[in-house]
Order: structure tokens, then C-alpha cells, then sequence
């Protein structure tokens, strides 16, 4: 981690953790917002900033998804790091179809962070808002990129499409701090507790929340009224490495996410929508959760799982593909209200009826 702006030890995936052995995650430092009033200057233009994501990450996972369904592609820059962590933590490698970084010519990503701080000391995560201009960090934070790439940028962005409407945000709230507290977080907590009560409480909460969400799923499409918002994203990213990573690494494995018949129909309604799935390469995935020593000290990599929901995902979406995600998705949110129900399908040609 960095320390007063100096690298000072090899990377380890245990942030912190409290007396009895519970994982804590460490806060988020750059928590700026863009806006025509920042009293940083952080004000809304095209091409200025730029997301620094990993695909293994579902916090990153998170931005990447709200910005391609805002059809912010052209308007926001993206760059990925190598999944694979290494003793310095993120590192632009361009292998496994990531990038080397196209702005500062940072090896890792914790220059980027002391180029915006010299003083930082903590960890160098994903997502990343970097502000071209002024060189530094915007926001590092994946709740508040969220919120910023739904409604910070609507001079650019489709006004179709709202993440968290005024309607339902008394009910998102609820169910998003759920989620974050007891999935999101939680298979976290369980695959990095440091003693065996830690890991069973937090592994009891996973599961409760697995059978809250087939509950709840059962007779519904979405997690919070009848359209899709930000607490789809948030329950999507945890879901789709569930069966990657988490069932065997992080022992999240006392029932395979196929026990929950409705949540795999959920998950794979998701992955029909263009900005979701083109979020997901499942190699990047297991080749970089696998890559924790901690965990997997001879780094061996997984063949499986052979997975019918990610049948048709490949890990090599080309820019010009990624640069359509966001018009394919609005044709498929369309195209599902106006044949009356919340199922997202494709349209396969000519215009909307």
C-alpha cells in the first residue's frame, strides 16, 4: 500500500480487520462531484475525464455499466487495468485485452493516485474518475459514480433512461444498503475473514440474501419497481462472479447459484441487455480473482464453470462493440415497455414499434 505517497509493501487483499476477525473495507478518499458549480472546477465537458476501471472488479463493474447505459461511451474515455493483481496491486500490463495507461504512462495504478495526492497513503482501487485537465482524481468512489454518470452529465446522456428516479428513491435505499452490507460486501467478508466466526456470520448473511433475493425475484422482474435502476447494477455485478469466483474462492459454495431459479432468470434477463453483458469477461475474472495469493498461493486458474447464462459472453469486445452498448441498450428497454411487460429482449431489426 502507499504510505505518505511511497509504495511500501506487497499487496494484500486484507485491508483491515477488527478484533474478531471481520473484513473492513477501507473508504473511499476522492468523493468530488461534476457539476457547473464545483467549487473545484469539476464542471461537465466532453472528453475530459476518464474512467479507470478492472474488469475483474464489480465496484468498477458498477461505473462501467452505468455509463454505457447512459450512452456516455464518446463522452467518457475508459481504461482498463490487468486483472491479475501484482505485488504493487493494479498494473497496466495490455495483456488479456486491458490497456496500458494512455494519459499519464503509469505502470500502476498507484502513480495515478500519488500524481493526484503525493501524499496518499491507503490503497489504489478501481473505479477511478480521472480529470484530464487539472491531472488529478475526481471521484474514486463507486456509489457516487453511480449518482455522477446518471444525472452529471446530462447535457450528454440519454434522458430515457433514469438509474434512480425520485419516485423509488425512498425504496433503492433500503435495498441497496442491503445489498451492499450483506452480498456486495458480504462475499467479500467471507472470503477474507481471518477467523471462523467471521467467516460463518458473514457467510449466513450471503445466503440470506440469496433467498431474499429468490423471494423477492419471484414476483418481480426488477429489485425495486417496475423498471430497471441503479439496485439492478449493484445486485448484478456480485451475481455474475458469483459462480467465477466466489462459490469456490471465497467458499460462498453452500448452494450453487443455480438452487435460486429465480435469481439465474434475473441474471440472465441482465446479461440480455448490451451495456450488462459487454461488463462481463468471465476470464478476466477468474484469471484475476485467482490471482490472489493469499487465497491461491500457486495461482492455478480454473477451466470452469461452463455456465449456460454466460453462453454467449466472450472476453474480447472490441471498441467499436463497447462503443454500441449504449444504443443497443436503449432499443432493448424500449422495445420491452412497449410490449407491456420488463422483460428486456432485442430487437433484431428496423425501428421500435
Amino acid at each position: 500500500m502507499l504510505i505518505e505517497g511511497r509504495w511500501t509493501e506487497n499487496w494484500q487483499p486484507v485491508q483491515k480487520a477488527d478484533a474478531e476477525g471481520r473484513f473492513i473495507r477501507q473508504e473511499s478518499r476522492f468523493r468530488h462531484r461534476i457539476s457547473t458549480r464545483s467549487e473545484w472546477g469539476f464542471t461537465p465537458e466532453r472528453g475530459r475525464y476518464h474512467l479507470y476501471v478492472a474488469y475483474l472488479c464489480p465496484w468498477a463493474s458498477r461505473a462501467l455499466i452505468a455509463l454505457r447505459l447512459k450512452g456516455l461511451d464518446d463522452v467518457i474515455s475508459v481504461s482498463a487495468v490487468d486483472p491479475r493483481l501484482s505485488e504493487q496491486g493494479w498494473e497496466f500490463t495490455g495483456a488479456l485485452g486491458t490497456d496500458r495507461d494512455p494519459l499519464e504512462g503509469a505502470r500502476y495504478l498507484h502513480q495515478i493516485y500519488t500524481q493526484a495526492d503525493p501524499q496518499f497513503t491507503g490503497r489504489a482501487t478501481v473505479p477511478v474518475l480521472w480529470d484530464r485537465r487539472r491531472r488529478t482524481i475526481v471521484n474514486n468512489e463507486s456509489a457516487d459514480l453511480l449518482l455522477i454518470l446518471n444525472r452529471d452529465f446530462d447535457a450528454f446522456a440519454d434522458p430515457s433512461i433514469d438509474l434512480r428516479p425520485a419516485a423509488l428513491e425512498r425504496e433503492i435505499e433500503p435495498v441497496n444498503a442491503r445489498l451492499y452490507e450483506d452480498f456486495n460486501n458480504g462475499v467479500y467478508r467471507a472470503g477474507f475473514a481471518v477467523t471462523q466466526m467471521a467467516y460463518d456470520e458473514a457467510v449466513e448473511r450471503v445466503f440470506a440474501t440469496l433467498d431474499w433475493l429468490e423471494d423477492r425475484l419471484s414476483n418481480a422482474r426488477w429489485l425495486v419497481g417496475d423498471q430497471l435502476t441503479e439496485t439492478d447494477i449493484r445486485a448484478f455485478v456480485t451475481l455474475v462472479r458469483y459462480d467465477l469466483a466466489y462459490f469456490g474462492l471465497f467458499k460462498c459454495n453452500r448452494r450453487p447459484l443455480s438452487a435460486y431459479p429465480a435469481v439465474v432468470a434475473y441474471l440472465a434477463r441482465l446479461l440480455e441487455i448490451p451495456a450488462f453483458a459487454a461488463s462481463v469477461r468471465p476470464e478476466q475474472i477468474k484469471a484475476g480473482y485467482y490471482s490472489i495469493k493469499a487465497l491461491n498461493p500457486n495461482g492455478i486458474v480454473p477451466r470452469g464453470p461452463q455456465l449456460d447464462y454466460l453462453g454467449a459472453i466472450g472476453d474480447a469486445a472490441t471498441p467499436t462493440q463497447a462503443s454500441q452498448c449504449a444504443s443497443a441498450t436503449r432499443r432493448v428497454i424500449t422495445v420491452a415497455t412497449v410490449n407491456g411487460d420488463c422483460r428486456p429482449r432485442i430487437a433484431t431489426s428496423g425501428p421500435v414499434p
